[in-house]
């Protein structure tokens, strides 16, 4: 069951709808392991979605799938809010819940910015697929850095400026741009600056909780570096 002193700050949380949606799913009998499922599932449709647009060279056609494929980042995300709710305010996390709730995430990232990646690269540009792994990377250490935190003793560090919602947030606009770029001659490129956005600012994410952890780990060990 997810721990209600570490979850991430969701300001959406607070709201009525969510409320509502949660409720009504507990209401029905789900699961929040299988909301959790159900977040990778949306995570490789969406995938799925940007390869596709990656080699569909008509407009017309690549529009729509770049358009269904950021619906989808947002359903991923959409996921990720409610299995934690279901869990917590209705009581319905399993035994097995911290696992499902730390993996997908992890799955999730590294499935749409790889993808993205390749995306970008079928349209001939150089180093995109390796632009969106190294994302991906990225990523994963800044869930490593947080759950190092834990594992010393700290509370979770979700901050950013490029933690997991800024990720997809910035995919699902960077999907949105694309659909326009016949008119300017682009194929690729917006997937391609969203992803260096992405990497630029998780990589500062990373150094970030680093340097609390360092901070954190010098107060407690206090002025004269005794740590006994």
């Amino acid at each position: 069951m997810e721990n209600p002193g570490n979850r991430r700050p969701i300001k959406a949380r607070a709201s009525g709808w969510a409320h509502w949606t949660a409720a009504a799913l507990a209401r029905g009998g789900a699961m929040p392991d299988l909301i959790s499922a159900t977040s990778v599932a949306f995570a490789i449709l969406g995938a799925m979605l940007l390869l596709g647009a990656g080699v569909t060279k008509p407009a017309a056609l690549r529009a729509p799938l770049l358009i269904i494929a950021g619906g989808c980042i947002q359903l991923r995300l959409l996921c990720n809010l409610l299995d934690g709710m279901v869990a917590v305010e209705h009581g319905r996390g399993s035994s097995a819940g911290p696992i499902w709730n730390e993996l997908p995430d992890r799955l999730s990232d590294v499935i749409l910015l790889a993808a993205a990646g390749y995306s970008a690269s079928a349209g001939g540009l150089r180093f995109a697929s390796e632009v969106g792994w190294i994302c991906a990377v990225l990523a994963l250490l800044t869930a490593y850095v947080r759950e190092l935190g834990r594992d010393l003793g700290f509370p979770a560090d979700y901050s950013g400026p490029m933690a997991k919602q800024q990720r997809m947030d910035v995919l699902t606009l960077a999907c949105a741009v694309s659909t326009f770029e016949p008119l300017w001659g682009w194929r690729g490129q917006s997937l391609l600056i969203g992803l260096g956005v992405i990497l630029l600012g998780t990589a500062i994410t990373v150094v970030r909780r680093t340097r609390t952890i360092a901070r954190q780990l010098a107060a407690r060990a206090g002025p004269a570096g005794d740590t006994s």
